[in-house]
């Protein structure tokens, strides 16, 4: 694998299935790193790394929700041919919810074999309105929405040089989601599961079972204890429902 795009994490020494892990806005691929871990050994689990940040931070970061996705389905398509015959599967957090739904609509309109099952945690529906809260966000508030959703170790936030390092994708990312509106694409054939945190202050979980008009391959819900990052507190649960919604079909015919 020589894309800058993903990373792996394990080696998978079988010939389960693969999952393609979408992180949240200001995220990294080391964010999949305890799922990856958490997961069966067999699966081979590729984590997304955006421009702007880690080993990609002198990359142009972008602002542009739909743009990641065509940048992302390209590259997934040539990782793709390269084991034609693994099933695989998309898991995104949050912002990376929409980048892997809008990425699975791309591989599906290419004529390419779709993901088994599209994971969408801690966000709305493609339709809903959540991002617009982020339209026209200042560095201040990008900043307090993070000490407030808890996804990042205060002490990191209030060091200036770490501020200076993330914050360029920070903003990018929160502009992204701030932009996105559905185009009316989909519906996916593949099932979707949505998963969500029952404190969860950005998505009620009310909410999400709007997924399900974005399928026509089935919907599920899992809630779990804890808020937007409930991940963190439930790997351990989340690891469990991913390998059980992936094998449901991962070897159907």
């Amino acid at each position: 694998m020589n894309s800058t795009w993903f990373r792996r994490y394990t080696t998978a020494t079988g010939y389960g299935p693969r999952l393609v892990c979408f992180p949240h806005a200001g995220g990294s691929a080391t964010a999949f790193k305890p799922l990856a871990h958490a997961l069966p050994a067999d699966f081979d689990v590729l984590a997304v790394q955006y421009p702007g940040r880690q080993d990609r931070f002198a990359e142009e970061p972008f602002t542009d929700l739909e743009r990641l996705a065509d940048a992302v389905a390209g590259e997934l398509a040539r990782e793709l041919a390269s084991d034609p015959g693994r099933p695989y599967a998309l898991f995104g957090h949050s912002m990376g919810a929409l980048v892997a739904f809008e990425t699975a609509l791309r591989l599906e309109r290419a004529g390419l074999p779709g993901p088994r099952r599209l994971f969408a945690s801690g966000r709305g529906a493609p339709d809903s309105r959540s991002g617009e809260r982020y339209r026209y966000y200042e560095d201040a508030d990008v900043l307090a929405e993070l000490h407030r959703l808890s996804g990042t170790d205060r002490v990191l936030l209030d060091n200036p040089e770490v501020l200076e390092m993330v914050l360029p994708a920070l903003r990018a990312d929160y502009r992204a989601v701030g932009r996105y509106v559905w185009g009316g694409g989909g519906p996916l054939a593949a099932p979707v599961t949505a998963l969500i945190g029952d404190a969860d202050p950005v998505v009620a979980v009310a909410e999400t079972p709007a997924w399900e008009a974005h399928t026509t391959g089935g919907f599920a819900l899992e809630v779990f204890p804890g808020g937007h990052f409930y991940l963190n507190d439930q790997m351990g649960r989340v690891a469990a429902a991913v390998t059980e919604g992936l094998l449901a079909r991962a070897f159907a015919a």
